[in-house]
C-alpha cells in the first residue's frame, strides 16, 4: 500500500492572547485546532465538516502551512514540513493549491479573468503566450469558454465566479486541493453543478481533496471518508456510507438529525437536539470537549479525554459512551488501544 499524500499527526494551533501597554505578556490561548491527527491518500476525498466556528478553516490553512503549527506534525507526499522555511515549502505551494468560500472575493475586480488565472504560472516563469494558451485550456477544463480570459469577475455569476477559482487552483497541476465550503455561498442547484464538475475533474486529473463543510449533505455526495471536528478536535472519522447509516458519536448523529428531509413522515423522526452553544476555545472544558452539550454525558466524560477509538470498518471516534455500538466491540476496541502495537509515540510538547 502506498504511503499517504498527506499525513497529519496530533497537530495543534493554538493563538495566543496578549494584553498589556507597556509590558505585552501572554494571558491565555485560543486552542483553534487541538490534538488532530488524519491521512489522505492519493486520489481521496476526505470531508472535513463541524459547525461553524470548530476549527476546520484554520485546520486547512495548518495544513497548507499557511499557518505554522503551534505543536504536532504535518507531511505532505513524504516530507516533513512542520517546520520548513519559505523556500522549502515552494514545492508546496505548487502541489498543494486552496479554493475558497467566497469566489467574488477571492478575484481582484481590476484584473481580467486570464490574468487572475494565469497568476500561477506567471509565478513560475511560464512566459505570456503559453500562459495564454494553458489559460484557454483551463477555463474550457472547468466548463467555460476561452473567450472568457478577456472578460472580469463583474460580468460572471457566483458559479461562473468558483469555476474561475478552480481553474487557477489547477493552473499548476497540483496534486492536492483544498476546498474551504466551495458550495456554501451558491444556490442549490449550483452546488450540484460544482459537485459534478469537482468529481469529474478528480476523475481525470486523479486529485485529492481536503472538502471542508459544514453542510453534511453536500459533503455526503462528494467524500470517501468524513471526519467529524467539534471545537478544535476530530471526533469521528468513518467511510461516508457508514457515517451516514452508523453515527458512532453523539455529535454526529446531532448532526445527521439536523439535515432537512422532504419526507414529511421521515420528517416525524425522533430528534435529539444539540443543547447550548459550543464552549469558548479560550477555556475548552475538562474532558470530553462535547460533554456540556451532550445527552450521554456521565461523570467519566467530565474528567477524562476520550482519544479516537477505532472500530470495524474503519471507524473510528472519540466517545467514552458510543452509539450504535455493542459492549463487545467496545471492549474489543479498548483491548486493541491498549495493546503495546497499537500504542503510538507520546504527543509532542506545545509551544507556548
Amino acid at each position: 500500500m502506498s504511503a499517504p499524500l498527506l499525513e497529519v499527526e496530533h497537530v495543534r494551533q493554538w493563538f495566543p492572547l496578549r494584553t498589556g501597554l507597556l509590558v505585552d505578556r501572554t494571558v491565555g490561548h485560543v486552542q483553534a485546532v487541538d490534538d488532530v491527527t488524519f491521512s489522505l491518500a492519493t486520489g481521496e476525498t476526505l470531508g472535513l465538516v463541524g459547525e461553524s466556528g470548530c476549527g476546520k478553516t484554520t485546520l486547512a490553512r495548518t495544513v497548507l502551512r499557511l499557518l505554522k503549527p503551534t505543536g504536532g506534525r504535518i507531511a505532505f507526499d513524504g516530507t516533513d514540513i512542520t517546520t520548513a522555511k519559505r523556500r522549502a515549502l515552494r514545492p508546496l505551494r505548487r502541489d498543494a493549491q486552496l479554493v475558497f468560500q467566497d469566489p467574488y472575493a477571492s478575484l481582484n475586480p481590476r484584473r481580467s479573468i486570464g490574468t487572475s488565472v494565469g497568476a500561477p504560472l506567471a509565478r513560475q516563469g511560464v512566459g505570456k503566450p503559453a500562459r495564454r494558451a494553458r489559460v484557454g485550456e483551463l477555463l474550457e477544463l472547468v466548463g467555460l469558454p476561452a473567450s472568457a480570459a478577456a472578460r472580469y469577475p463583474h460580468e460572471f455569476s457566483g458559479g461562473q465566479r468558483q469555476r474561475i477559482g478552480i481553474a487557477r487552483a489547477l493552473a499548476v497541476q497540483p496534486k492536492l486541493v483544498v476546498l474551504d465550503e466551495p458550495v456554501s455561498a451558491l444556490d442549490v442547484s449550483i452546488q450540484a453543478q460544482i459537485v459534478n464538475l469537482l468529481d469529474d475533474l478528480q476523475d481525470e486529473l486523479g486529485l485529492s481533496y481536503l472538502f471542508v463543510a459544514h453542510d453534511l449533505a453536500v459533503v455526503r455526495h462528494v467524500s470517501d471518508r468524513i471526519a467529524v471536528m467539534y471545537l478544535g478536535r476530530i471526533v469521528e472519522v468513518s467511510p461516508s456510507e457508514e457515517l451516514y447509516t452508523r453515527p458512532i458519536h453523539p455529535y454526529t448523529d446531532a448532526l445527521l438529525q439536523a439535515i432537512p428531509v422532504p419526507d414529511p413522515q421521515a420528517a416525524r423522526r425522533k430528534r435529539v437536539p444539540v443543547q447550548g452553544e459550543p464552549p469558548s476555545p479560550i477555556d475548552p472544558p475538562s474532558g470530553c470537549v462535547f460533554h456540556p452539550r451532550c445527552p450521554r454525558a456521565q461523570d467519566r466524560c467530565r474528567t477524562e479525554v476520550p482519544q479516537l477509538t477505532r472500530y470495524e470498518g474503519g471507524h473510528e471516534a472519540a466517545c467514552h459512551y458510543p452509539l450504535h455500538v455493542s459492549s463487545e466491540d467496545v471492549a474489543g476496541a479498548q483491548r486493541s488501544a491498549a495493546s503495546p502495537e497499537a500504542a503510538g509515540d507520546s504527543m509532542p510538547e506545545v509551544a507556548r
